[in-house]
């Protein structure tokens, strides 16, 4: 009977190593599986940043034309009335 006892525990024990460590992958796996979707995340982080920095960039600079045509449209003006007044005053 001892004999037997002692087999029986020696397979159970056998049994609960077997789920530990089964355990263990499947932990490590999940774990794995978190830390690649957090690094991915992390990637789409970075890249949604440098995007909105580009796309910043471009607004920023798409102002800075507008501003531009803005300014060239009243230095125009402004030579137009100046133009204006000359050939007035040569008129004159």
């Amino acid at each position: 009977m001892e004999i037997k006892m002692v087999v029986v525990e020696v397979m159970l024990v056998n049994m609960m190593v077997m789920v530990m460590v089964v355990v263990m992958v499947v932990v490590m796996e999940v774990v794995m599986e978190v830390v690649t979707v957090v690094v991915m995340v992390d990637e789409m982080v970075v890249v949604m940043v440098v995007v909105m920095e580009v796309v910043m960039e471009v607004v920023t600079v798409v102002v800075m034309v507008e501003e531009m045509v803005v300014v060239m449209v009243v230095v125009m003006e402004v030579v137009m009335e100046l133009v204006m007044v000359v050939v007035m005053v040569e008129e004159m």
